[in-house]
């Protein structure tokens, strides 16, 4: 069945086999799923995020804001603090979290076309001895900026602080390794830059960070450290229903990735269909949001084109009707769109899609 293309980020276009994975049904008690499958994704995805040892990784079901909250919830004793770093919805979401949980939380606001402030971010620590985690989003899609998740791993490694990295929408389209870098968790979702479809979310986190968890969730259901305890002792079985369909595609997109030769291969398409998507645009009149040294490879928002007769529905919809799908503005001081070019996307769809806009009349 032809469909369009999904321009987001996330969820994605994914590959026809990822969608065939999906076509039978598994039972949750059965080895040749919990074993031959469940497990294998988890030591998979520890290899591709450290080379070092000591990191163990668990799947939550739920969005990628349910991982995002199992490790909020869970991480953060109540004699501990988190400082939250807010330059988009993700970081707000984070710190909306904190709130709703009850979480000792202390939060540094910016625009969300501004890059958090290493010097800020250090004095905030230098003055509150109490913080004791850092949360971050590493991309932010809601303009497409990347974070100094290097600059910001040094500080808290300096600081002794517990760095939680969002890493949703990069995990799996650019490189880092959080063993290098410290990170004490980190979390992503399935529907992301492995290619899989939405379901569950996964945290990859230090067996001691981990084992601190017992006892301080805020959440039955999101309890990581009782989920993490048992998938181990009971080889990958979930606490409760396991998303088996989701599970099945995200292991075969897993294969994927290892065909397409990992990360790096797979975060060299995406910074070519990004650099033809800006470059087309550009020739077409559009200007990106953001400047280049603030972009990620992800996912480019661009400025809506001043004529009076522009309408973002019409070009949407335009759009939609040769086979794309874009996503809206999501900035409070600025009018613009989104464009992503993850997923099982191309520069030969990126080719296709600046030929699609420049027939789209609507916003001249």
């Amino acid at each position: 069945m032809d469909h369009y293309k999904l321009l987001t980020p996330g969820p994605l276009t994914t590959s026809a086999t990822v969608k065939q994975a999906m076509m039978a049904d598994w039972c949750t008690w059965d080895d040749d799923y919990n074993i031959d499958i469940v497990q294998k994704i988890r030591f998979q995805l520890i290899e591709l995020a450290t080379t070092k040892k000591g990191y163990s990784s668990v799947l939550m079901q739920g969005s990628g804001t349910a991982s995002v909250e199992s490790v909020l919830g869970s991480a953060i004793a109540n004699n501990e603090k988190v400082l939250v770093i807010d330059n988009g919805a993700y970081g707000k979401r984070m710190a909306q979290i904190c709130q709703v949980l009850k979480v000792n939380h202390q939060v540094i606001h910016y625009t969300e076309t501004t890059q958090p402030s290493i010097n800020e971010i250090s004095e905030a620590l230098a003055q509150d001895k109490t913080i004791t985690h850092l949360a971050m989003v590493h991309c932010e899609t809601t303009t497409g900026m990347l974070n100094p998740v290097e600059e910001v791993a040094a500080i808290c490694r300096q600081a002794n602080i517990v760095f939680i990295l969002d890493a949703m929408s990069s995990f799996g389209g650019i490189e880092f390794d959080i063993g290098n870098l410290d990170i004490g968790f980190m979390i992503s979702s399935a529907n992301k830059c492995i290619q899989g479809v939405p379901g569950f979310g996964f945290i990859i986190a230090k067996h001691s960070l981990l084992e601190q968890c017992k006892g301080q969730a805020k959440s039955l259901s999101l309890d990581l450290y009782d989920q993490w305890q048992t998938m181990e002792n009971s080889q990958g079985k979930w606490r409760f229903t396991s998303p088996t369909h989701v599970v099945r595609a995200f292991a075969q997109a897993l294969k994927e990735l290892a065909g397409e030769q990992g990360i790096s291969a797979r975060s060299k398409r995406y910074a070519k269909n990004q650099s033809l998507l800006v470059h087309g645009m550009r020739e077409l009149g559009f200007e990106p949001l953001l400047p280049t040294q603030l972009q990620s490879p992800i996912i480019t928002s661009f400025l809506s084109p001043q004529e009076s007769q522009y309408d973002f529905k019409r070009f949407y919809l335009a759009l939609k009707s040769q086979g794309f799908v874009i996503y809206p503005g999501k900035v409070s001081n600025a009018d613009c769109f989104r464009i992503g070019n993850i997923g099982e996307i191309f520069p030969e769809d990126i080719e296709k899609l600046l030929s699609a806009i420049a027939k789209s009349r609507y916003w001249l």
